[in-house]
């Protein structure tokens, strides 16, 4: 028991430790995640999912994590061998940090740094390096593909991403999501999507920008992740797998746990911005640090509810399809929404 109480009193250990429980909750929120999925997706299809593994296939996401990890770890004979080990953990790590800056609740947040949003931003670009690599270390013409095809969609999508952010910003004035959400607190009503907290002639004109602005990140966000329609780095029917054709086992799994983590942290991040983040839909009503933890991830997992609901229901975007849609949609909607918000908060 001392020896316990000597740990804890060490401020490395403690450190340490709170740095390790992201990791716990990605771990399970990703199992929670490929159950709601495998379950969404039978009842799309009109079919029954996994029954057998558990009381209706309740175990099977620990199942499959379990055979990954008893897996084959193959790497290539011309591969770039340290790269290729090294780009799982690179697309992981931009994925894991990112949960640094979430605000789960008004006083559970890792670190409440005034660039939040902006630290999120340039934390997705760490993934864009891990998926590169991992085309260009494998050697293999369809993996880079996959690869290059990545970088461009990410890179292609951080734009709307970041046009967005900075209208939530204009109107805030914090690129703080803790501040962010504070500036929402008090009900539905105060929820940027709606307007904000602000007189009500400004609120009903910034409305139809700001529901604008919320609709097109939702969209750049399911681009970020790679999620269908947008899912052309992985498009089986053109790169047998994409840019992680090559990978098997506990290293495939990494791609894997890190698309499912960025699914949680991109709708995070529409909830902060626009929908309230940790406040509650009733103001004060049902409110308090423990609420606020779980209004937070309830409206997380509606999210990536509706985004599973998405790849199951939409077809595959082609390649200029895509980017016709972030080019010549979205971004140019994003310029008149912030000459609209900029001339609307200066009257």
């Amino acid at each position: 028991m001392e020896f316990i109480q000597t740990l804890l009193a060490n401020q490395l250990v403690v450190s340490i430790l709170l740095s390790a429980l992201p990791l716990v909750f990605i771990i399970l929120m990703v199992l929670v995640v490929l159950y709601t999925e495998m379950k969404v997706a039978a009842h799309i299809q009109d079919r029954v999912a996994y029954m057998r593994t558990g009381w209706h296939g309740v175990l099977q996401p620990i199942a499959d994590m379990l055979k990954l990890l008893q897996k084959e770890d193959i790497i290539p004979t011309k591969a770039d061998k340290l790269l290729f080990r090294a780009a799982p953990f690179i697309a992981f790590t931009g994925t894991y940090v990112a949960y640094a800056v979430l605000p789960f609740s008004s006083i559970y947040i890792g670190s409440n740094i005034n660039l939040g949003a902006f630290f999120l931003v340039a934390a997705g670009s760490l993934v864009v390096i891990g998926i590169l690599m991992a085309g260009w270390a494998s050697n293999n013409k369809w993996s880079l593909f996959g690869g290059v095809r990545s970088a461009a969609q990410m890179i292609s999508y951080e734009i709307p991403t970041a046009l967005a952010v900075i209208i939530a910003v204009m109107i805030t004035g914090s690129l703080n999501l803790q501040e962010v959400t504070k500036f929402q607190d008090g009900g539905i009503g105060n929820w940027l999507v709606f307007g904000g907290p602000l007189p009500w002639m400004q609120k009903l004109m910034l409305m139809p920008f700001t529901v604008i602005t919320f609709f097109i990140l939702f969209v750049a966000s399911i681009a970020e992740v790679n999620r269908t329609p947008f899912d052309l780095p992985e498009a089986e029917s053109e790169l047998v797998q994409g840019f992680n054709t090559e990978y098997s086992g506990m290293r495939f799994a990494m791609f894997y746990l890190s698309e499912y983590a960025n699914l949680f942290t991109v709708s995070a991040v529409v909830v902060s911005l626009f929908l309230g983040g940790w406040s509650s839909p009733f103001g004060a009503f049902m409110s308090g640090p423990v609420w606020g933890v779980f209004w937070f991830t309830s409206k997380a997992f509606l999210f990536i509810l509706i985004q599973i609901w998405i790849r199951w229901t939409l077809p595959r975007l082609r390649v200029d399809q895509l980017m016709y849609v972030s080019w010549k949609v979205l971004t140019p909607w994003l310029f008149v929404c912030i000459f609209a918000v900029g001339l609307i908060l200066v009257i």
